[in-house]
């Protein structure tokens, strides 16, 4: 078994407020969820408006499926218009 994780750094684009944020961050975790069945959590940044950290975590039978699966959600992630993708990694372990 792998587990393969994938951390975004993201700008949310325009967002004036933490409930604006806080919708844009909803909908990709639960659209990154549904889709991909992965895990996800929003694991840094709480507190700024324009700014958030997505972590997805998928467990998989071996490397490239995981590595497939997380390549899927991260187009997901960079066709999100509201946020715009500042850095990416992957693990696998």
């Amino acid at each position: 078994m792998v587990i393969g994780v994938a951390v975004w750094q993201l700008e949310i684009i325009g967002c004036q407020s933490l409930k604006e944020k806080r919708s844009v961050i909803r909908s990709l975790k639960t659209k990154l969820h549904n889709r991909f069945n992965v895990s996800v959590a929003e694991t840094a940044h709480q507190d700024l408006w324009q700014r958030a950290e997505l972590t997805a975590c998928v467990a998989a039978t071996d490397s490239g499926q995981a590595d497939s699966v997380l390549e899927s959600a991260h187009g997901l992630v960079a066709n999100e218009y509201r946020a715009r993708i500042i850095t990416v990694e992957r693990r696998f372990v």
